[in-house]
């Protein structure tokens, strides 16, 4: 979002899953996590239970960096407790340095506050025209998708945040599915993501099953689609498709309007056009057109 306001030059550090765009991945990068490479998706989510229920934090920052750094702001998140630092702890370590930095955190639930975000650390960061310019150029994408998909059949679309224990997608992704032309059969616009059994999964009928497991890229998450083929091969769904969800739906950045597109191409790729750069993974695409499709009401 920084960078998307044109401050790139003024971010002088960044967090470890930072990587977009590519210029972030060269600054210094000032935290860590404490989950091991190359678990499981259910040791991921055991791993993660353990050390929250422990009193453990899952992300440690390099307080002593930060402080040679002397930023005047720092930016944080509290919307999802196992997804970076605290806030409790940026904000302790922020009242330690010398020039008492001011900390913002952005806690958006909703897709229209994600947007509003950018006119938040716009204000924050002396950048106000030029995110009034992000808003404008964020409602007329969304738009554009939207006039494009109206007056289409409404596939029943399942997101699926992970698999190992399934996760329904939360926060702004049916509102996400919404604009795109579809309807999220689980998710709720504006609540957390939450677990789910596959019991419930393969008796909830759908059309399009979306694999999209927070902080994955789309080859990634076609083989977790993969690894879990028996399981997938039960959801009702005819279409299952893999998806880019760091990039695209996991943070709550510019680049979620982007997903939007994308999401408007998967559904109803007659009437959006993928947008550039983005992949789409067909797990398994058993007809262009999904059956049973809902169609709006008037």
């Amino acid at each position: 979002m920084l960078f998307a306001l044109g401050l790139g030059d003024q971010v002088v550090a960044v967090t470890h899953e930072c990587d977009w765009p590519r210029e972030a991945t060269s600054i210094p990068h000032l935290t860590r996590t404490v989950i091991p490479d190359g678990l499981s998706a259910a040791e991921i989510d055991r791993t993660v239970r353990e050390t929250v229920d422990n009193g453990r934090p899952l992300y440690e920052l390099d307080a002593d960096r930060l402080a040679e750094l002397e930023p005047d702001l720092i930016v944080t998140q509290a919307v999802c407790d196992v997804c970076a630092v605290s806030y409790e702890d940026v904000v302790a370590v922020a009242a330690t340095l010398p020039g008492k930095p001011r900390v913002v955190s952005l806690d958006p639930m909703r897709l229209d506050e994600v947007i509003a975000d950018f006119g938040r650390l716009g204000g924050a960061a002396s950048a106000e025209s030029e995110a009034r310019l992000l808003r404008e150029q964020a409602r007329r994408r969304l738009e554009a998708v939207s006039a494009a998909v109206e007056g289409v059949s409404v596939p029943r679309v399942l997101a699926l945040e992970w698999l190992d224990p399934p996760f329904v997608a939360g926060h702004w992704v049916p509102e996400m599915i919404a604009i795109a032309g579809g309807e999220d059969v689980l998710g709720r616009v504006g609540e957390r993501s939450r677990t789910a059994t596959w019991d419930e999964l393969e008796s909830t009928p759908c059309d399009v099953a979306v694999v999209m497991p927070c902080g994955y890229g789309a080859e990634r998450s076609a083989e977790e689609a993969r690894t879990f083929a028996d399981r997938i091969a039960s959801l009702p769904a005819r279409r299952v498709v893999a998806l880019d969800a760091s990039a695209y739906f996991s943070r709550p950045g510019p680049r979620l309007v982007t997903g939007v597109e994308l999401l408007g191409h998967v559904l109803h790729p007659d009437r959006v056009e993928k947008p550039p750069g983005t992949d789409v993974i067909e797990v398994r695409a058993e007809g262009l057109e999904p059956p049973q499709a809902k169609p709006t009401s008037s």
